[in-house]
């Protein structure tokens, strides 16, 4: 009877040991970002087979977990990217005096904590896996800036063209130059690859799958937590896709990349499958903007106007999955307001991790209301730039822009009287306030949201050094 009640005793100790470690294991992070991705492209956002490719591994990630349809993110790349990594609007990256007038494009200063900086001082591996975009100088790339490893793109995939254009001129500007794949690791010099040309650009994505699959691989081996960040090449122009996939669904090069990608990502939901680790892994499905802006470009925004580098809801709004068995309830889909800047904020407060107090952070944690404790989001407003040029702001179900943007063109109208829009009337952003007088009270909230915003800039302490 002792021996049976020691054993019992042994056995409830052991439990209990066990549960404790498991409520204190860190949760892995995979983050996968689709560049220039519309809204409307994967099938539960109303795309998929419509758009020439079933997406059911993607779409299984909302039926999983968490599917938004008011997900918004920065208009353009680089701020967009440094807003996911930061928290932070990308104004607070750029407001920096006497920068030339490409930094708009340039990337996030030294002085930026990245969500990997966080992560890695919490004990997590940190890989990147794809475009980087946020720097390519000595000191700016991925890992300066808290990734372990990295392999990839520092700039954008439209160089991609250049090597094989009859009119390029290599010595026309010493930045006018070939992209090439980049690797590092923490602490040495990126090594440049092979060149980024349309043939390597078919087989990118390919290949970053294959080494973000490794990378979870390893580290899951060795019991550590990972952040596995994979933002996607495609479907940036120019849209090739790999050799396995060309044609393949009959519908044009478009449709053949959104088949390839639902299986790559199906590909790394198999592997946090088999790795034993899908309870204890949040998996995120997200763009960096919406379809790109030229009119060659066949991307999709769903029910919103316009794309990319416009003030218009098919720019800002993006598809966003996210998926955290046992946490995060499976099957819901919810209308509230959710910024990609929240994601900092959120991953923080779910893997445990203290975010920086020595700066604004814009970013809300969003814990409470991914994880269904509350229905309603902590975020109800935001800003919104196009570049440096504050363009307006939204607060609720409503929108101001005291600019507007000439879509053919890309010309911004500066307007005597700002434009409202009623984005649940009027989700195309047709009808301006303007039409509806009765709803003038809601420019008091709305223009609240710029003055405070701006006030936050100039309580900014900013970066101390470029």
């Amino acid at each position: 009877m002792a021996i049976r009640c020691l054993k019992a005793v042994f056995l409830s100790t052991f439990v209990l040991l066990s549960m404790a470690a498991w409520a204190e294991k860190q949760a892995n992070v995979v983050l996968v970002l689709m560049d220039n991705f519309g809204y409307g492209e994967i099938g539960v956002y109303g795309g998929g087979v419509m758009r020439g490719a079933p997406t059911p591994r993607i779409d299984s990630i909302a039926r999983e977990g968490l599917q938004l349809t008011n997900f918004n993110v920065e208009a353009e790349c680089t701020p967009s990217r440094s807003a996911l990594m930061t928290g932070r609007y990308g104004i607070r990256t750029r407001q920096r005096a006497n920068q030339p007038p490409r930094g708009v494009w340039y990337g996030i200063t030294k002085w930026e904590v990245t969500l990997a900086e966080l992560l890695s001082d919490a004990g997590y591996a940190t890989g990147i896996f794809g475009k980087w975009h946020l720097g390519d100088t000595e000191g700016r790339f991925p890992t300066d800036q808290g990734f372990d490893e990295w392999i990839g793109l520092p700039r954008s995939s439209d160089r991609a063209f250049w090597p094989d254009s009859n009119s390029f001129q290599p010595n026309s500007h010493p930045s006018a130059k070939f992209t090439h794949v980049m690797s590092a690791s923490k602490g040495e010099q990126p090594v440049e690859g092979a060149v980024y040309d349309r043939a390597k650009r078919a087989i990118i994505d390919r290949e970053i799958t294959d080494q973000a699959i490794d990378f979870m691989t390893r580290m899951s081996g060795e019991g550590k937590p990972f952040f596995a960040y994979l933002p996607y090449t495609q479907t940036h122009e120019p849209v090739d896709p790999h050799p396995d996939f060309y044609g393949s669904t009959g519908n044009g090069s478009f449709a053949d990349v959104l088949a390839q990608t639902d299986v790559y990502v199906g590909e790394l939901l198999d592997t946090v499958e088999s790795l034993g680790i899908r309870e204890d892994t949040i998996f995120i499905f997200t763009s960096d903007n919406g379809r790109e802006g030229v009119p060659r470009s066949f991307g999709f925004t769903g029910p919103w106007r316009s794309g990319m580098f416009s003030p218009y809801e098919g720019s800002l709004r993006v598809p966003f999955l996210v998926r955290w068995p046992g946490k995060i309830p499976p099957g819901r889909v919810s209308n509230e307001m959710v910024h990609q800047m929240d994601v900092f904020s959120t991953v923080a407060s779910f893997t445990g991790v203290q975010v920086p107090t020595d700066r604004v952070i814009d970013g809300v944690d969003q814990s409470d209301f991914f994880t269904g404790k509350s229905e309603q989001s902590a975020r109800d407003s935001l800003v919104i730039y196009i570049g440096n040029t504050l363009f307006g702001a939204k607060w609720r179900n409503w929108k101001i822009l005291l600019r507007e943007m000439d879509e053919d063109g890309y010309g911004i109208k500066e307007m005597a009287y700002p434009s409202v829009y009623n984005l649940i009337v009027d989700p195309k952003e047709e009808v301006p306030e303007l039409n509806y007088l009765n709803d003038t009270w809601v420019d008091f909230p709305l223009y609240q949201v710029i003055e405070d915003h701006e006030l936050s800039l100039e309580n900014d302490p900013g970066a101390p050094g470029p």
